[in-house]
């Protein structure tokens, strides 16, 4: 049986965890702190929890210089379930309440609150004929993100700003020039420009942030995948969301950052039901998950102490100038070229992304052509499976192969991975 040292696991997610974490975990999983109890068996409500909580999120904030302070400028975070595909809708439901209550004050600065009856109408014409959710459709997930707006408050609501299949012969790959995005015209007509800054599926990275005014629209960013790679401007977003089992932690919790200004002034459940807007789970609503400390319901504890000692992992090897995320950020790009330098190298390879928005985390590319393409891409994932190079084949919508390069994948191991590669290459 082979040793967790032999093995390199290359998996979209759940993916690697760091040893170190892991061997801790295996203590505190029987006995943790002392108490005669594993931490998964302590309650959420303990005051072990709490500090968990506490110091997962001081670690988050450290490495991402998330501003924590009170006030319209700041942000919490928050942890909840359901995985990014839950934010989906949290954030639909979320910020289609914001905008309808931001519009109904509007409305009765200008009527006077008096007449209710014609305050209600000009609010139901205004959504009718206003509102919009803008998406920046670049892969899989953007896309079903999109999908689920528009079946949550219908197709009319829901403004595809850039769908960058149009670009690229059908198929995700790009990401047009910001110059061709059709932005709701009218910011205070848009509730939200949602986008996906890492496509998992499509190896689709955004190389910056978009070209969005952040000052007139809210940006809400699905950072899942690339989440704790880089270095992120927090200020430019309204919320950020990721489910931790990529760069974080375990499957079982999804990490939001949400700013103040977002967590008041939200239209009532029983106006958006006269509008025919839905209206979300209490446990995907934020401000009801910031009231509560995330505990709202049961949080799964261990899941959370798992990410703050990953966390805590990465702020140890942070080098003391600049922001601490610097330090993996450097080792991510590292990790990346040496694996695009290789596939650029030889003509068997051919990388699926455009170079200009090639993912540093998830490295999609097709093998041979079109005639040989099965035989080698079978030849070279069962050659990676013999040497214990593990995950490599594409997602099954796509096909391929993919290499996810995620924070706990040691430079050592992509090195090995790198090595597979160049042998392959010059076999052919």
């Amino acid at each position: 049986m082979p040793s967790r040292e032999e093995t390199s696991y290359f998996g979209a997610g759940p993916a690697p965890l760091p040893t170190a974490v892991l061997r801790q975990a295996s203590k505190v999983i029987l006995n943790y702190n002392d108490a005669g109890i594993g931490i998964t068996e302590i309650s959420h409500r303990s005051a072990d929890a709490e500090k968990i909580l506490e110091d997962t999120k001081s670690a988050l904030a450290t490495l991402l210089d998330i501003p924590t302070q009170e006030g319209p400028d700041g942000y919490k975070i928050i942890f909840l379930q359901g995985g990014g595909s839950g934010e989906f809708s949290a954030s639909v439901y979320h910020m289609t309440a914001l905008w309808v209550e931001k519009r109904r004050q509007k409305i009765v600065q200008e009527l006077g609150p008096e007449d209710e009856t014609k305050v209600f109408d000009a609010l139901r014409k205004a959504v009718d004929q206003e509102f919009k959710l803008d998406y920046l459709v670049t892969g899989s997930w953007s896309l079903k993100a999109s999908q689920e707006a528009a079946r949550l408050i219908g197709a009319n609501h829901v403004n595809v700003a850039v769908d960058s299949r149009k670009d690229n012969n059908g198929k995700f790959g790009t990401i047009p020039n910001e110059s061709t995005w059709s932005l709701t015209p009218n910011p205070a007509h848009s509730g939200m420009v949602y986008y996906c800054d890492n496509e998992t599926v499509d190896g689709v990275e955004f190389p910056a942030f978009p070209a969005i005014d952040s000052d007139k629209y809210q940006v809400i960013a699905d950072m899942s995948s690339n989440f704790l790679s880089r270095k992120v401007d927090v200020r430019r977003h309204a919320a950020i969301f990721g489910g931790a089992q990529k760069n974080v932690g375990t499957t079982g919790i999804t990490i939001a950052i949400i700013k103040n200004s977002l967590l008041t002034q939200l239209a009532k459940p029983d106006l958006l039901r006269k509008l025919n807007l839905p209206v979300g789970p209490v446990v995907l609503d934020w401000p009801t998950i910031v009231k509560n400390n995330s505990l709202y319901n049961t949080l799964p504890i261990f899941d959370v102490w798992i990410a703050g000692q990953v966390m805590q992992l990465l702020i140890s090897k942070a080098s003391t100038d600049g922001p601490k995320i610097a330090t993996q950020q450097s080792e991510s790009e590292k990790k990346a070229a040496l694996l695009y330098g290789i596939l650029d190298k030889y003509p068997v390879f051919h990388v699926v992304p455009d170079k200009s928005v090639r993912s540093k985390m998830n490295i999609c590319f097709r093998i041979g052509s079109e005639n040989d393409r099965d035989d080698k891409e079978k030849k070279f994932l069962a050659g990676a499976n013999e040497r214990l190079l593990l995950g490599c084949k594409g997602h099954r919508s796509v096909g391929g192969c993919r290499i996810s390069n995620y924070n706990a994948v040691s430079v050592e191991k992509v090195e090995k991975l790198a090595k597979w590669l160049e042998e392959f290459a010059q076999q052919q």
